[in-house]
């Protein structure tokens, strides 16, 4: 305690005993009384400071956010895409010897030009339009190394795969590194005259291992960190939707290493994202780059998903084995056993399938990688560990056959294709009992309902081209983008039905939850479904209800109501699992007018959608019929396709799976006998 604080203490004291002399015999509960009062007027007093000094607080704090955004944009304002850098001609030179590139995608030198003149820069750039040449070009032609924080393995695998096929000496530290690599890695970032590049970590490695973040100081100490690069950035914050606790972490990176520019990466950032990432990182001032979002070769589409798992595994065959015919994709699927399962039940149709997921090892995880970026494999089959930053330009497909958790992870997964500019397709399969898959893993994140119901959303539209949704989504200043029929929506491929009266549907569902309720019988979304269609369990059903519609019109009715409000979700947790309940939500059921998909003409396949499809059937028909006979009247020297019994004795094949699998045998796919 300080002198002054002292006298000040002692005054205070002296001034009180003036004002409250102690007499013998005095009346003490008058006295008490009086202080009483004064200590709730002095209290009260108090409490009006502290609310002052929070409102001058706040106000302080908006008018430096707002000095820095002046200057921010001040900043911005320059001519960061001009070539009279002094490192300019170095930077062409790379691009063309090194990279093989002609020219600049859109956005890419204005950020390396911010980002070399030690600028702190966030880029905000569509999968797919050259976010890792921002850091890669400027570390080639810089002394000294970038490090670069991935979330992912596969990431890491990827860029490092293609940086050493161009030469550039780049390596990769994280848990699957064995040791004497570890051990070369730490000494060369001790080594001043060390030629490494680029050195890819994971959050984990900078939050985890003090060896690791040791040498990174020395290296600071040395002059020799000249910048790091934060890779899938929107992660650092809890309103991102692959959020990461570890990536708070590098929020201490710049009070260790404030002399080094941070370049912040990723393809998904909302407003609030993009602020939460700055205050995290401790870069105020960084410098937003944001391109467009359109990705105009994409064409998106919803088609309903098949609700017997058989028949999904057919029609998904038939979409890679015609419709996609020796052409690169990728399926997303939400769990590892699901894409084990759908990995098999592909296989079966003889189409090269491989699998993806993070309880595999690391050693069989690159084969599969390695083999498709070979071609060697049509067909990666994965949970969301397998895509970030993958750098295969030729993926002609990304089929969703699990509905995405939020617009976000659907934007950045379905950008893995057409990353060459050519036409791709991304497929997002929908059933309600997805729905409930992803809500009981996202319901305990921050927003993590709101943002799958928006997806469900997504799905029900039918009168909103499906990229200006996306656009919408993540853009706070949002103009329509030219589609040209590249959706299902814009190509009148989802066709809706008329404007449909479903009131009574949402009274009898509100009616059946509030009757379950009293009975305490709880309700799954699917046994809703069951019930609406006058099926299922008698204490479910209600008294002269008869249903009428179909079970796919019906899921999509409960979905419905379900992002609506009309009735909501309920958890509850077992020892092994977190099961959705619905019941009554809050919102007053008046008379509800909607347009829902036609669910005949969303149905699997387009090929299967009824007579207007006809020619087309016929046509591929005869081509599949074409390529057999040439197959058959051919030299001889083709290689044989594995056998499949052409007998229908395998109860487990319907008479649908049984032509599917002919159909994609007889579609020229290939498959040596020695694999």
């Amino acid at each position: 305690m300080s002198d002054v604080e002292i006298v000040e203490e002692d005054e205070i004291s002296d001034q009180l005993s003036s004002d409250y002399p102690t007499q013998l015999n005095s009346d003490y509960p008058t006295q008490i009384k009086k202080i009483d009062s004064e200590l709730r007027s002095v209290k009260l007093q108090i409490k009006m400071l502290e609310g002052r000094r929070r409102g001058l607080e706040r106000k302080r704090n908006e008018l430096i956010e707002k000095q820095q955004d002046e200057e921010t944009e001040k900043l911005k304002e320059k001519n960061w895409g001009r070539q009279d850098f002094e490192w300019s001609s170095r930077l062409d030179a790379a691009r063309v010897n090194v990279f093989g590139l002609d020219n600049y995608r859109a956005d890419q030198l204005p950020v390396i030009n911010a980002s070399m003149s030690g600028h702190d820069v966030l880029l905000i750039m569509p999968t797919g339009g050259g976010k890792s040449l921002t850091y890669q070009l400027p570390a080639v032609i810089s002394e000294g190394l970038t490090l670069v924080v991935s979330p992912l393995i596969s990431l890491m695998e990827d860029q490092l795969i293609s940086l050493q096929t161009l030469g550039v000496n780049a390596a990769v530290l994280n848990s699957s590194t064995g040791k004497e690599e570890k051990s070369r890695i730490l000494k060369e970032m001790s080594n001043s005259s060390s030629n490494l590049k680029l050195l890819y970590v994971t959050p984990e490695k900078c939050s985890k291992s003090k060896q690791f973040m040791t040498k990174l100081q020395k290296l600071y100490q040395m002059g020799r960190l000249v910048r790091i690069a934060i890779d899938e950035v929107h992660c650092c914050s809890q309103w991102g939707h692959d959020f990461r606790p570890d990536y708070k972490f590098l929020g201490a990176m710049k009070g260790m290493f404030p002399e080094v520019p941070v370049l912040g990466l990723t393809a998904t950032s909302t407003a609030n994202v993009t602020k939460d990432v700055k205050e995290i990182l401790r870069i105020p001032k960084a410098m937003v780059f944001m391109a467009g979002f359109n990705r105009p070769n994409l064409h998106y589409s919803v088609r309903l998903k098949p609700d017997q798992a058989s028949t999904n595994y057919s029609n998904l065959a038939e979409i890679i084995g015609v419709e996609f015919k020796n052409q690169s994709g990728i399926i997303y699927t939400t769990t590892t056993k699901e894409v084990e399962t759908l990995t098999d039940e592909l296989c079966k149709f003889g189409l090269k399938v491989g699998s993806y997921h993070a309880q595999m090892e690391p050693e069989a995880r690159s084969k599969v990688h390695r083999r498709w970026l070979k071609g060697e494999i049509q067909t990666v089959v994965a949970t969301v560990a397998f895509g970030m930053g993958i750098d295969k330009p030729d993926v002609r497909f990304v089929i969703h056959n699990t509905l995405s958790k939020s617009m976000e992870n659907f934007y950045q997964e379905s950008g893995r294709a057409g990353r060459d500019g050519k036409p791709a397709k991304c497929i997002l399969q929908f059933r309600l009992g997805d729905v409930f898959k992803q809500s009981t893993m996202v319901f305990t994140e921050q927003t993590g309902l709101d943002k799958l119901y928006s997806m469900v959303s997504y799905c029900l539209n039918t009168a909103s081209c499906r990229r200006n949704l996306i656009a919408e989504h993540f853009l706070e200043s949002w103009e329509p983008v030219p589609c040209n029929k590249m959706c299902d929506i814009c190509e009148g491929e989802c066709l809706t039905s008329n404007e449909e009266e479903i009131t009574e549907y949402a009274r009898a569902s509100v009616r059946i939850l509030e009757e379950a309720k009293k009975k305490e019988v709880r309700v799954t979304g699917l046994k809703l479904v069951e019930a609406l269609q006058g099926r299922g369990a008698n204490n479910l059903k209600i008294e002269g209800w008869k249903g009428g519609f179909s079970k796919d019109k019906i899921e999509m009715i409960v979905a419905y109501l379900l992002v609506e409000g009309f009735i909501k979700e309920d958890f509850h947790f077992t020892p092994y699992s977190t099961i959705s309940y619905l019941v009554v939500g809050g919102r007053e059921i008046r008379s509800i007018l909607v347009n829902l998909p036609e669910t005949d003409t969303l149905h699997r396949n387009p090929s299967k959608r009824g007579d207007e499809k006809s020619g087309k059937n016929k046509e591929k028909s005869a081509k599949i019929s074409a390529i057999q006979e040439n197959k058959n009247g051919g030299s001889g020297n083709q290689t044989k396709p594995k056998k499949l019994s052409s007998k229908r004795g395998h109860s487990s094949d319907s008479d649908e799976d049984f032509e599917i699998k002919q159909k994609v045998l007889k579609s020229s796919i290939v498959i040596s006998d020695s694999e």
